[in-house]
């Protein structure tokens, strides 16, 4: 069951993260403190659904800066949990991301990852990028930001730095 959830200013993007994804390898984990960002562990009683918001998916119309203004909802999980996660959000508006190459080094035993398919970090960053949100902080833990950001042809400082107020918690 999915429920509307007001999302104050500065929290504009939801994260739904599995809880089976390792916190060592997940790249979303180190921006639980992020103030722009919702981190919400899945399965949970009650789904969120903030009010007009759209669902980052690959089957949607792209992304573009139109969207700037309502609330993103990112699902963080491997591609086959991210599949069974997206059902709840079967009324929600979808929008993909543009081919954009992943930095990050995996590989699916079970042949799951879709060619590409970008780590969750990424897609953050991306999706941020497209909408002129802030992407402070966003790759500051990302082991792959320098190859991730040349790859975009971008020099993004910003999205390099910690940021003050979303300290790494270990």
């Amino acid at each position: 069951m999915t429920r509307n959830l007001e999302i104050p200013d500065g929290e504009a993007t939801l994260i739904l993260r599995s809880r089976k994804e390792r916190k060592d390898r997940c790249t979303i984990w180190p921006l639980r403190n992020h103030p722009a960002l919702r981190i919400v562990n899945y399965p949970c009683r009650e789904l969120p659904c903030p009010a007009n918001a759209i669902l980052l998916h690959p089957e949607g119309i792209p992304l573009s800066d139109a969207d700037s203004c309502r609330p993103l909802i990112i699902l963080d999980g491997s591609w086959r949990h991210a599949a069974s996660m997206a059902t709840h959000y079967g009324r929600v508006e979808r929008r993909s991301l543009p081919g954009v190459a992943t930095a990050y080094p995996r590989s699916s035993r079970l042949g799951t990852d879709p060619e590409g398919g970008l780590a969750s970090v990424e897609a953050l960053y991306v999706a941020h990028w497209i909408t002129g949100r802030s992407t402070a902080g966003l790759l500051a833990h990302y082991k792959q930001a320098g190859e991730f950001l040349r790859s975009l042809g971008r020099n993004d400082s910003d999205a390099m730095t910690e940021s003050m107020n979303c300290p790494n918690q270990a």
